[in-house]
This record gives structure tokens, C-alpha cells and sequence, in this order.
């Protein structure tokens, strides 16, 4: 990082033919998950270029991880664009990474030619929590769920929440023109596949296509999702 009070990332750089495809994890998840894996896996092969990497507080990265926000882990995928790699890039973004993709885009348009969005969840903040859940948060500081992806809780912090909210985006057109693949499972328990339909209408670009997978669910990584994402990613560098 070249904010000295910003902590140190970490991640993996694929040298190849550009652009480069940067993928963004969701909330509370790092780089070595099956979509991120096998999308590096398919760059190597093609000779492609690709990064993945960990948000601050997550995975290999430095930080706590209840110390970040949504500001902060946006300014993370800008340092990425911005000093690891050079040239245009494809932004990848499941879930959460698919809000940071969207704010990352807007900050950067002269960067990003081509976006992919995978169960993408920009002002999950807002939709994503009941008026009581968003009232603890307020009271409390944070807000424990239980994680049906793992052992350990999901933790919401008030810097988190409040991050999110200042920067929500389904309020009305987003100013972005470049070529964008929208993935979603109408199986999926956490992210409501009409979000992502709504997400279509509101960009501003007419090169927004939206494909549901009936029986899929939110993460999308079974072998035929991952064959979808690849064969979608394809299609936008192409």
C-alpha cells in the first residue's frame, strides 16, 4: 500500500495478455475460493492476465478485519488497479465484490473496460438487515449472524454499516457505460435475484446482459457455474 496507514495486502499476480482480470471476494471472504482459483487457473492456461487478492482484515492480508469498512476495502481494489497491475482491467465481483466493483468502476472509468458481476450485492447494507437488526448495529456496534458457510458467526461492525449506507448506488441511474455481465442464482437464499435485475435497468450502459441460473444458489462455484463464469469472462475480453 502506498498509504502508510493503510495495512499490507496480499496478493497474486498472473502475468499475461491484458487486460487484467481482477477478481473481488465477497464479505468476509479472501482470494482462495473455488471462483477465484479456477478463474486463475483458466488466465494461466490462455495466458491471460489475472489478480486476485485479500481485502484488509482478510485472509493473508494485514488488519482486523472488524477495523475495515466498505470505504476502506473500495480503496483496497483501487490500490490494486492503481499499483499492481498497469492497463485496463476486467473487474470480477461476487457478492459484496460486486457493490466494490461497481464503486471501483465509477472511480476509475478510464481503467475498467468490462465488468462480471456474480450474485452482486451493491446497498446490501440497506436491503440485507431487518429495522431491528440495523437499530443493534446503531445501539451496539456490531451485529453477530450465524454463518451457514462456515464455524465461526458473520460479524456486521456500526463502521461497516454506516460505510455501506454512504455509499449506496440502486437510488437511481449509474453513470457506467463498459460492457457488464450480470450472474445470479434464483435459488439463492442471500441476495434476492431481482436485485440484480434492478441493478441492469439502472446502469446507464445498453451492454448489460443478466443471466439467472434457475436452480443455482449464491456462491455459483458448482463445475457448471464456474464453466458459466468462465465462458461470461471470455465473452467480455473477446
Amino acid at each position: 500500500m502506498t498509504d502508510p496507514q493503510r495495512p499490507r495486502l496480499a496478493y497474486h499476480l498472473t502475468q499475461g495478455s491484458g487486460p487484467t482480470i481482477v477478481f473481488l471476494p465477497g464479505y468476509a471472504s479472501d482470494m482462495t475460493g473455488s471462483k477465484a482459483l479456477a478463474l486463475e487457473s483458466w488466465a494461466r492456461e490462455s495466458g491471460r492476465a489475472f489478480l486476485r487478492f485479500d481485502y484488509a482484515g482478510c485472509g493473508a492480508s494485514e488488519g482486523a478485519f472488524e477495523e475495515q469498512s466498505l470505504a476502506d476495502w473500495r480503496d483496497d481494489a483501487l490500490a490494486m488497479i492503481d499499483h499492481a497491475v498497469e492497463g485496463p482491467v476486467v473487474l470480477v465481483g461476487s457478492s459484496m465484490g460486486g457493490w466494490i466493483m461497481l464503486l471501483a468502476a465509477l472511480a476509475r472509468p478510464e481503467r475498467v473496460q468490462a465488468m462480471v458481476g456474480i450474485a452482486a450485492a451493491p446497498d446490501f447494507t440497506d436491503w440485507g438487515f431487518s429495522q431491528e437488526e440495523k437499530l443493534y448495529i446503531l445501539q451496539h456496534g456490531r451485529l453477530e449472524r450465524p454463518n451457514p458457510y462456515g464455524p465461526q458467526p458473520t460479524v456486521y461492525t456500526r463502521r461497516f454499516w454506516q460505510a455501506g449506507e454512504a455509499n449506496r448506488l440502486m437510488h437511481g441511474a449509474i453513470a457506467l457505460d463498459v460492457p457488464m455481465r450480470l450472474l445470479h442464482g434464483q435459488r439463492d437464499p442471500d441476495v434476492p435475484w431481482a436485485q440484480t435485475v434492478r441493478l441492469a435497468e439502472l446502469i446507464r450502459g445498453d451492454d448489460v446482459q443478466v443471466t439467472l441460473v434457475k436452480d443455482g444458489d449464491h456462491r455459483l462455484s458448482r463445475d457448471a457455474d464456474i464453466a458459466l463464469l468462465i465462458r461470461t469472462v471470455e465473452g467480455v475480453l473477446a
